[in-house]
């Protein structure tokens, strides 16, 4: 299949980047309510930022356990990301494996040359070799796309509001206008409110990049059933998983193919469409390629 521009998704990360640069403009002027010094605030946001940017790649694949495998270790995972990232007109991204029960995958870097695919070891031993292929060309539509780098740069501004909303407490006092302090509980109101809208711009992003690189993972493979068969694999294991391997691998949910979901909750706030309805779409474009 011919590789096409998804103009949809990048409309959605354009319009999201906009939405989310203009509110934390909002919220960085709201702070100078309790911060007085507003660069210093700046400057340790830019390098909170800048180390996530540089280091994503290190710090996704450190949070899940992962390492960077070599071809003599693993090489016929190494071949198939090889030959994959040439049908996709990529460079080839950094392998990794991570020794997890959970079978998932995920994709991470801020380019396309400095990227990274991981695959656990509980996917490998759940998945034949077509639908390990579908998975991993699925990663790399997430890399061609280049929306991992989008989602990363959201994800920080987010983080940055919610640290403020989880230990704002432990500062007192506030800077002085008109005589009288602004107390604690503003800044902590505000970034609850900047976390609130920001979680949710992040969440509808995410639940279409993925209709977006399923679809473009069918199109480097050419098969579509080989990766709607993964998608029902890997998700009827989810529930064989020991819940705390499920826990601790949560907060990677926005990158992994398949999300984990904890409780009722996890499913609202779902970085992922359902299962279903990426089957529903898979085997629609079977048929369109049928039907050829």
């Amino acid at each position: 299949m011919e590789w096409q521009t998804d103009w949809g998704l990048r409309g959605r990360m354009a319009l999201t980047m906009f939405l989310l640069f203009a509110l934390y403009i909002v919220f960085l002027g709201a702070l100078t309510l309790y911060f007085s010094n507003l660069a210093l605030i700046v400057v340790v946001m830019g390098l909170f930022l800048g180390a996530q940017f540089f280091f994503s790649d290190k710090l996704a694949l450190y949070s899940m356990g992962a390492r960077t495998v070599e071809p003599e270790e693993y090489p016929e995972l190494h071949r198939t990301v090889d030959r994959l990232a040439q049908q996709a007109d990529l460079p080839k991204p950094k392998v990794a494996v991570a020794d997890s029960r959970v079978p998932n995958a995920f994709a991470t870097g801020r380019s396309k040359s400095s990227s990274a695919v991981c695959v656990t070891t509980g996917i490998m031993n759940t998945l034949d070799q077509d639908e390990l292929e579908g998975v991993i060309a699925h990663e790399l539509a997430h890399i061609k796309n280049r929306d991992v780098m989008v989602m990363t740069i959201a994800s920080f501004l987010s983080t940055i509001a919610f640290l403020i909303v989880r230990w704002g407490w432990l500062f007192s006092g506030g800077r002085e206008r008109g005589g009288q302090q602004v107390p604690v509980i503003v800044a902590i109101l505000i970034s609850l409110v900047v976390w609130v809208v920001s979680f949710l711009l992040i969440r509808t992003l995410s639940r279409y990049r993925e209709y977006a690189a399923d679809r473009g993972g069918a199109m480097i493979t050419g098969k579509p059933a080989a990766l709607a068969n993964a998608l029902m694999k890997i998700d009827g294991r989810m529930d064989k998983v020991p819940k705390e391997d499920m826990r601790d691998q949560a907060e990677m949910n926005a990158f992994f193919i398949i999300p984990i979901d904890v409780g009722w909750i996890g499913r609202l706030a779902s970085t992922h469409p359902s299962t279903e309805k990426r089957i529903d779409r898979l085997q629609d474009l079977e048929r369109e390629l049928e039907s050829r």
